[in-house]
């Protein structure tokens, strides 16, 4: 155990991150990621290695100590062997001016490669194969075609960085170094701030997985948030690629981001993967809880399209799915039902001749106002049946045992809802509407909607695996463990990663 001044702390393991979208890896992390490569790479002098998305230098710098000591019998003078691995194998494209400086000094020891203190005697460029190009947002309109940023936000005067990463914003990747990489490897940045409209952002990450997948590199190693395994806007052909391609050869997945990235916290959790070009088969998943791993092994990664984090769901899935029933999907609204957004103001208090009731939400508090019957002009058959309102957001940053769903809401006709809430309907009675509350509220309902809900946004897509039932009775948990045929250990699974929800909560 290392005390007093015996204790030399990595300056990397402590380094602040720039922001949530820049998240530095600790180097405990990324050396539990290179493990994943095969151990013969270390001590192949041919092997070259490219970070697209450098921040501190950090899987550089731990890449060259491996090869450093795997070389040593090929190329035993030391300053030789550095010379060879700095000059030859290990190359990175900076996400920004700041970061390029601190990685080269993390690598080289040197804040330029060709300095004095350099650990390699060869390169003659300042930046030696740590390259940061201030480049310009390629603008189609008002977003950039490459990467979404929106131009009112980042075509900036020169002098400000741009965040136009340059891995992401070419059409010819391979000519950026003019090389074949081996393993390309590292953390790109996750969002764009303001890419999907609005105040929305838009991912990113996978941009960089697939350009690298497109050089098609012996090895694409990254870490990532965890949302494209079931979610995500724009990531649907993202997922598709990387469940059925049948080159994910190992994959890490931390539920909660606080086991990896001590102290951050990114909604879904986070994960990391091997993708490996020559494997064509099952994945080997690891699942990271509390500090514990969960290995499953030959996890068939394509056999639904989202992907199920947890094996041990898959059982009751099989069971549910396997009666072909009807999904509730079919009754369920898309995004802002009936037109009106989160923000929508041109309520009142009073309900009036003509006016119908809106349920909304004001400074976190759900509310009733009423409006024209005449100003709603989407989905205007729903006004007039009996519905069940459903939050579009809730949870997702809670702890075990998780409620997934925010108390839904038995609305008489007539009625709307802003963007807050999806509908559920139609349903002939208010009876029926009850009906399916009382089965909403079930532990069963939202386990099947968790499965497909990665973070707090439960879009009508989270509620595919959920099949209908007949709307005559209250529904309970007993009733539907039964139905379904679960055993004692799958009911008590559920339980344990559902809590109850009873008339009244929220």
């Amino acid at each position: 155990m290392l005390t007093g001044t015996n204790y030399n702390p990595d300056v990397l393991s402590c380094i602040a991150n720039l922001s949530s979208d820049e998240v530095f890896t600790p180097p405990q992390l990324v050396n539990q990621i290179l493990n994943m490569l095969p151990k013969e790479i270390w001590s192949d002098r041919m092997a070259t290695f490219l970070d697209p998305g450098c921040k501190s230098g950090v899987f550089l710098r731990e890449i060259a100590k491996r090869l450093d000591k795997g070389l040593e019998d090929q190329i035993p003078d030391r300053q030789r062997r550095m010379n060879h691995i700095f000059k030859n194998q290990l190359y990175g494209l900076a996400i920004t001016e700041l970061t390029s400086l601190l990685s080269r000094r993390s690598v080289y020891c040197s804040k330029t490669a060709n300095g004095k203190y350099s650990v390699c005697e060869i390169f003659d460029t300042p930046e030696g194969n740590i390259r940061f190009q201030r480049i310009e947002h390629a603008w189609d309109g008002t977003k950039c075609r490459f990467c979404g940023a929106p131009r009112a936000l980042f075509d900036r005067e020169e002098g400000l960085e741009t965040h136009a990463y340059t891995f992401i914003h070419t059409k010819k990747p391979e000519e950026l170094f003019d090389l074949k990489f081996d393993v390309i490897i590292g953390n790109p940045p996750y969002q764009m701030t303001g890419g999907a409209g609005g105040s929305s952002d838009s991912s990113i990450y996978h941009l960089f997985v697939q350009q690298a997948i497109k050089l098609r590199p012996r090895y694409a190693v990254f870490i990532t948030p965890s949302r494209w395994m079931a979610g995500g806007r724009g990531l649907d052909e993202f997922r598709t690629q990387m469940l059925n391609g049948g080159h994910l050869r190992s994959l890490t997945d931390f539920p909660d981001s606080g086991d990896a990235f001590p102290g951050v916290q990114i909604k879904g959790g986070i994960c990391y993967f091997l993708w490996d070009g020559a494997h064509n088969g099952a994945c080997n998943v690891t699942r990271v809880t509390g500090g514990e791993e969960h290995l499953q092994r030959n996890r068939q990664l394509d056999e639904f399209d989202v992907f199920v984090r947890d094996a041990r769901a898959l059982g009751i899935l099989r069971k549910v799915l396997s009666k072909k029933e009807p999904s509730v999907l079919e009754l369920v609204s898309g995004d802002t039902p009936f037109g009106i957004a989160t923000n929508f103001e041109d309520w009142t208090e009073k309900r009036g001749s003509g006016k119908i009731a809106l349920h909304l939400i004001k400074k976190g508090k759900r509310t009733i106002g009423f409006i024209k019957r005449g100003e709603i002009r989407k989905n205007t058959g729903a006004i007039d049946v009996w519905k069940v309102l459903v939050p579009e957001a809730y949870g997702a940053g809670e702890t075990f045992p998780h409620q997934i769903l925010g108390k839904e809401i038995v609305a008489a006709p007539p009625s709307a809802c802003t963007q807050s809430y999806l509908v559920v309907a139609p349903f002939r009675s208010e009876k029926a509407a009850q009906s399916f509350a009382s089965y909403y509220r079930t532990r069963l309902f939202r386990f099947l909607v968790s499965l497909r809900k990665i973070t707090q946004h439960a879009l009508r897509s989270t509620y595919r695996w959920v099949p209908q039932q007949t709307w005559n009775r209250a529904w309970t948990d007993d009733l539907l463990y039964e139905k379904y045929g679960l055993t004692g250990e799958e009911i008590a699974f559920i339980e344990l990663m559902v809590r109850p929800m009873e008339v009244g909560d929220e």
